[in-house]
């Protein structure tokens, strides 16, 4: 059985991104589970096409995507994807649209098919920060999410795929703020959800 977790590259300025940072730190194997990474570019034009590649590359059971949300103080389960792309700061490419969908006359809304409630509950039982959440916003994050899951439909997919949301696991501290989570927690987070995912023992 073979998952495939993405991460993005960083973007608006940052040296790095956190969910990048831990999905190259995941182990090339988890009990019967093969971890296959990839990086996604955060451009709204791209990183799905990306996505859809390394998906057809990898022949996966699981499809994790991971992101970085820097506001958040856990991990967050998403549960919903929205048609709408709405950019508060532009992507890498410089493009920021604007109350736009992302699939014209698509649905609008996917959810996972990821246990999320599993998920969430696993990751509480490991004293680990995480809450569901219903929101994965409007930026490139929620692009990747409703372009996974509106692929898993209209392929029929064998494979089940969802997003997470990672917090920032380094904030400036001369604006004050200090990261909620270290990276050690946030990969371990990550190793609960595919577990879950794939039924094995947490």
């Amino acid at each position: 059985m073979r998952a495939l977790v993405t991460g993005f590259e960083a973007f608006d300025g940052a040296g790095s991104n956190a969910s990048h940072e831990a999905v190259r730190r995941l182990p090339p194997r988890i009990g019967a589970l093969d971890i296959i990474t990839a990086l996604l570019p955060t451009s709204f034009a791209r990183a799905g096409a990306v996505l859809i590649r390394e998906i057809e590359r990898a022949d996966p059971a699981i499809v994790l995507c991971v992101g970085e949300a820097r506001e958040r103080t856990a991990l967050n389960i998403e549960r919903i994807a929205i048609n709408l792309q709405d950019a508060r700061t532009a992507d890498n490419d410089g493009a920021q649209p604007i109350d736009t969908p992302i699939a014209a006359g698509a649905p609008a809304a996917w959810f996972s098919t990821l246990p999320v409630r599993a998920i969430h509950d696993a990751l509480s039982a490991a004293h680990l920060p995480s809450t569901l959440s219903y929101s994965a916003g409007t930026f490139v994050c929620n692009h990747v999410f409703y372009t996974l899951m509106q692929y898993e439909a209209q392929t029929h997919a064998r494979w089940r795929g969802g997003f997470l949301h990672v917090p920032a696991w380094r904030i400036d501290s001369a604006l004050g703020k200090t990261a909620t989570m270290t990276l050690d927690d946030i990969v371990r987070g990550l190793v609960i959800a595919l577990k879950t995912s794939a039924r094995l023992p947490v």
